[in-house]
């Protein structure tokens, strides 16, 4: 039966007091151990976010881009030259730099030995060049000589002969030439008071090997063998008179 009156209804929030002491200690535990639970996942998530955020202002931006290319340790060569080898693209991400090709494109220049290449945070490659030292110099055409270094390799062409370098008169010089390698055995093996006489040294073939010193002197060499003993025994007789010493079988060495 309707009695024709409505029903009104209303939400009334409970007094916290009427929640009993240990329900609300058990729901607040509850709180605390989903925070816990929670906060090592939003502490990763925050550094997951730094780190890439990091990892793309490092590499894929220009903010730490390349600003400079410093070239330490040049001689014959100039800095300008070092760069234009390197091929640095300016502006590039520091960390994406590739340091080996870089190496490469500079030891590809004939006067460099050796090039160490590294980053200097924010923004610079630092490339250091060593040259190679030359220890004797290959006659030319037209006056001009090629520099020779220990290796025997010949990287550069000069107008003049360099000061206290010998000469060395060899028909193809270079690293596969037995000529080459014979010239650099003596060299290597020569006392510092023949050093100091020398003025050059001639491979025609491996078996003879001459050196002509100052006061018009000479050395008759033979082969490479035995050099370092060839060099002590015509060191001793550098003070004995006679224009030419040979030292080819030291053993039984002539002066005439």
């Amino acid at each position: 039966m309707n009695t024709g009156e409505g029903r009104n209804w209303r939400l009334v929030r409970a007094d916290t007091d009427a929640v009993p002491s240990s329900v609300r200690r058990f729901m607040a535990r509850a709180r605390r151990r989903r925070l816990r639970a929670a906060l090592p996942w939003a502490v990763g998530a925050g550094v997951v976010a730094v780190l890439g955020v990091l990892v793309w202002m490092v590499y894929g931006t220009s903010l730490l881009g390349v600003r400079e290319v410093r070239v330490v340790g040049t001689e014959s060569l100039t800095s300008a030259q070092v760069e234009q080898a390197a091929a640095v693209p300016m502006a590039e991400p520091l960390a994406r730099v590739d340091l080996d090709a870089v190496r490469a494109r500079v030891q590809g220049l004939a006067p460099v030995d050796r090039a160490v290449v590294s980053r200097s945070w924010p923004g610079t490659i630092e490339i250091e060049v060593v040259e190679r030292r030359p220890v004797a110099a290959v006659p030319l055409d037209k006056g001009r000589f090629m520099l020779l270094d220990g290796a025997g390799v010949a990287y550069r062409t000069v107008p003049s002969a360099p000061a206290g370098l010998p000469l060395a008169r060899l028909a193809a010089p270079g690293p596969a030439d037995v000529n080459t390698r014979s010239a650099l055995t003596v060299l290597a093996a020569l006392t510092d008071e023949l050093r100091e006489q020398l003025v050059e040294i001639s491979v025609m073939a491996p078996a003879q090997i001459r050196l002509e010193l100052r006061g018009h002197r000479s050395i008759v060499w033979g082969d490479d063998t035995q050099s370092p003993t060839k060099a002590q025994v015509a060191t001793t007789l550098l003070k004995q008179p006679g224009a030419t010493i040979d030292v080819s079988a030291p053993e039984v060495v002539t002066i005439r």
